[in-house]
């Protein structure tokens, strides 16, 4: 048995064990989706269901969403009908489409499956249960550069098989989750820093959209690029190449000037040290803000928001830090920003004082504000809409959080 084979079955038995321990169907087809392009060495791989699940492929109401997906792309907003595109065209043949070398001008519109990627190789399955077509599993790009093996195409249509089987004795997928406006868009950026003749690469080509209202939670380990993200995003840095835009508005190559009335009008900003004056008590804290940006919110609201309307006089060394994180939280909320940025903004404080911060989070959150953290914990993505884990200064992985948990449910 050939080393190709021997890869090809590896994948195929870790598919099936991830399957078997999941305790849910998402899980379950997102742990053997992991499991196929670890073992495959596939760069980028995509779960496509269907909006309507009884829905046939004939059926043109019927819109096929990204589930979930791995790779340098955003897919969230992306979308097929029966027929568009390579995962149209399976789903609605219900047969698998097998590009081990491909030519984009063969087939143009698949290269739109996956947003800024340039497709060399594809694999492409349908899957579904006993009564209905349910979707695809499209597989992109082999690592290095090569192709697909016809051993590794079986292995990704015996993926399908076996998310049919999690369906059928499974829960159903949850809903879709349906994002507001696109008010932010990263693309292509890189952002690179020289020490002398040392050029260390923080970020190398990230591509995300920000959707209004949502809760955005960047992941991943230290040094992966997510705080050089946020700055860029938060108008406290330039890429190095590639465009930024928010709300229109194209700050790649923006003057200091731009920058500071671009932060000024839109972001509040949540950090893990709280910054607060130490000889002003939290109202004035706030009020200084309040001097700096037109049409501020009252002090005695933004503390009654975040529960501290009776610590108004209380200066913050006689405040726990989960108060003065909250503090901070109100501050960022003097500007009535539309897009709040946090980083780390529990990695200070005990579990007990996290939760109380987070659940003022989730309420502003709530209330229509754009939230965008980055974080560590685990456990806090249980909280947010969507999140995105980094690796090595790129995106490795977009989750849909269908099952979002209230700040009070987490535990670590």
């Amino acid at each position: 048995m050939d080393s190709s084979m021997i890869s090809a079955y590896r994948a195929l038995n870790e598919a099936q064990a991830a399957i078997a321990r999941a305790q849910t169907l998402d899980e379950a087809l997102q742990e053997g989706l992991k499991a196929i392009l670890k073992n495959c060495k596939a760069e980028s791989g995509a779960i496509w269901y269907a909006s309507s699940m009884g829905d046939d492929g004939d059926n043109p109401s019927c819109i096929l969403h990204p589930y979930f997906w791995i790779g340098g792309s955003d897919l969230t907003s992306c979308m097929h009908v029966p027929g568009d595109g390579s995962v149209g065209r399976v789903y609605q043949t219900q047969v698998a489409e097998r590009y081990l070398h491909f030519a984009p001008e063969s087939d143009p519109a698949t290269v739109s499956d996956f947003q800024d990627i340039e497709v060399n190789s594809m694999i492409c399955v349908p899957f579904s249960s006993m009564k209905k077509n349910l979707g695809c599993i499209q597989f992109i790009n082999k690592e290095g550069g090569g192709f697909f093996t016809n051993e590794e195409a079986d292995v990704c249509e015996m993926m399908a098989m076996l998310a049919a089987m999690a369906i059928e004795e499974n829960d159903n997928l949850q809903p879709e989750w349906s994002p507001g406006n696109t008010i932010m868009r990263v693309r292509g950026v890189t952002r690179e820093f020289k020490n002398g003749d040392v050029v260390t690469k923080v970020l190398k080509g990230v591509n995300l959209d920000v959707y209004e209202g949502e809760f955005l939670v960047l992941l991943g380990e230290s040094g992966c690029g997510k705080s050089t993200l946020l700055n860029i995003i938060g108008g406290m840095d330039h890429p190095t190449s590639g465009s930024f835009e928010c709300f229109g508005e194209e700050y790649s190559n923006a003057s200091q000037q731009q920058l500071t009335e671009y932060r000024r009008d839109n972001i509040g900003f949540i950090f893990q040290s709280y910054n607060l004056m130490p000889n002003l008590n939290a109202r004035q804290n706030l009020e200084l803000i309040a001097s700096l940006v037109p049409k501020p919110m009252s002090a005695d609201e933004a503390l009654e928001i975040v529960n501290l309307g009776e610590r108004k006089t209380n200066y913050p060394s006689q405040m726990s830090g989960g108060q003065q994180q909250r503090v901070s939280i109100a501050r960022a909320l003097m500007k009535r920003p539309r897009i709040i940025l946090a980083d780390e903004p529990t990695a200070a404080l005990d579990y007990t004082t996290s939760i109380e911060v987070l659940e003022v989070m989730e309420k502003i959150v709530s209330e229509g504000t754009t939230m965008i953290m980055v974080t560590h914990n685990e456990e806090i993505c249980r909280m947010a809409d969507r999140v995105v884990r980094m690796r090595n200064g790129r995106m490795y992985e977009v989750t849909v959080n269908r099952r979002k948990a209230h700040a009070n449910e987490l535990v670590w």
